[in-house]
């Protein structure tokens, strides 16, 4: 009876232990996310299980090209995944399929390199300017043809980021850090 006791003692405390250990960390540092919909594709998919890194942007600020996790600014309850093209302070202007950008110190706007993640045959649609507040990113699904994103409900304010994507935990056949 003694030996159970003893045993059913390990397995709590493991699991105590366990739980200090994990909840902080679930909490405050790491959360799954899943993708839901084709607006990231190629690079994400429809169920995709991503693991999104919360505390870098709590010790410093999204870049251009980071995939970002965000509250929908138009229904908080739901969460999007899309990429940062354009940082507070940019110009962006969406033209004839191209996306270009100018910040404070240019005179011209300049074509965004998406080349590093983006087929160079992506056309953008649309046509906007807008010019962004100290706060604000702006936003764009990789598959721009079906994105829900902020050509249709504008700037990301920077409170409503959760984090960015680490690594792509789920389908195994393309763990990858993206």
């Amino acid at each position: 009876m003694k030996k159970i006791i003893l045993f059913i003692w390990e397995i709590v405390k493991i699991s105590i232990i366990a739980l200090i250990i994990v909840v902080p960390i679930r909490a405050f540092v790491f959360q799954p996310f899943f993708v839901s919909g084709a607006s990231m594709e190629p690079n994400f998919h429809d169920y995709d299980y991503l693991i999104v890194d919360e505390i870098s942007y709590r010790l410093g600020d999204p870049h251009q090209g980071d995939v970002v996790i965000f509250y929908n600014p138009k229904d908080l309850s739901k969460r999007l995944i899309k990429r940062v093209v354009a940082l507070p302070g940019e110009t962006i202007k969406i033209t004839e399929g191209q996306v270009l950008i100018k910040s404070d110190e240019d005179e011209e706007f300049s074509i965004l390199d998406e080349s590093e993640y983006l087929s160079p045959d992506l056309k953008t649609a649309g046509h906007l300017e807008t010019t962004l507040g100290d706060n604000q990113y702006f936003c764009l699904g990789d598959n721009r043809n079906v994105s829900l994103d902020s050509r249709s409900f504008g700037p990301v304010d920077r409170d409503l980021i959760i984090g960015r994507s680490v690594f792509r935990l789920w389908p195994l056949t393309v763990f990858a850090g993206k």
